[in-house]
């Protein structure tokens, strides 16, 4: 596994949310309120929930748990509802003017990303909308999502499995194989079962089963 810079990982960050917001930018109101792929958020919030966390340092994220007794959910919630704004051009608006910030949660620069491309998947795929990610950009949040449970259960989810992309160099683990594009990977790791027709191989019922998995 290569350890990307920091300066690199921030590049990718600022590259998928501009990629980002470009693609959002003639959406009708109909399609803003369309559910996203997270369960009960519709993709103006999710994009919400994208702008609070380029918005929250730790400072403001530790007051935020102490302020809702440290259930994280609620404070997702609230931070959400802080930037959602007047109107989906207000959610855009404030969704654009963090593109360049490197303002995170205690959490490291390539979990931002991650949340970045899967949540930037979220949005798209209700929406129809197609993005071709770097193959460096995508391998790196495979990289990532591997090793953790953070924020999201994924090393937890591919335990027992070799997963092996189609399109890059990312492989990990042993047992049944479960090979596809990278991208698709990343959200069957995250809990994303939406995307398992694009995977192949004896694990992916296996995979896909554990979508559920918090």
């Amino acid at each position: 596994m290569t350890t990307l810079a920091a300066t690199t990982v921030w590049s990718m960050i600022r590259a998928e949310r501009a990629a980002l917001a470009d693609d959002l930018g003639a959406l009708t109101a109909e399609q803003w309120a369309t559910p996203s792929l997270c369960d009960g958020l519709t993709v103006r919030e999710v994009l919400a929930h994208l702008t609070a966390g380029a918005s929250l340092g730790t400072v403001r994220w530790l007051a935020g748990v102490v302020r809702c007794r440290f259930d994280f959910d609620r404070q997702v919630a609230m931070r959400l509802a802080e930037q959602l704004g007047s109107g989906p051009g207000d959610t855009l608006d404030r969704f654009r003017r963090v593109v360049p910030s490197t303002t995170r949660p205690p959490l490291p620069a390539v979990a931002m990303l991650g949340e970045t491309v899967v949540h930037g998947e979220d949005i798209r795929r209700p929406l129809g909308i197609r993005r071709r990610y770097p193959v460096e950009t995508v391998t790196a949040v495979a990289e990532y999502y591997r090793g953790t449970d953070l924020v999201v259960v994924a090393k937890g989810r591919i335990g027992g499995l070799r997963l092996a992309a189609d399109d890059g160099p990312f492989t990990t683990g042993d047992g049944p194989l479960v090979t596809g594009p990278t991208l698709a990977l990343v959200m069957a790791m995250t809990g994303r079962a939406a995307c398992c027709d694009e995977l192949d191989g004896d694990g992916v019922d296996m995979l896909c089963g554990r979508a559920g998995m918090r």
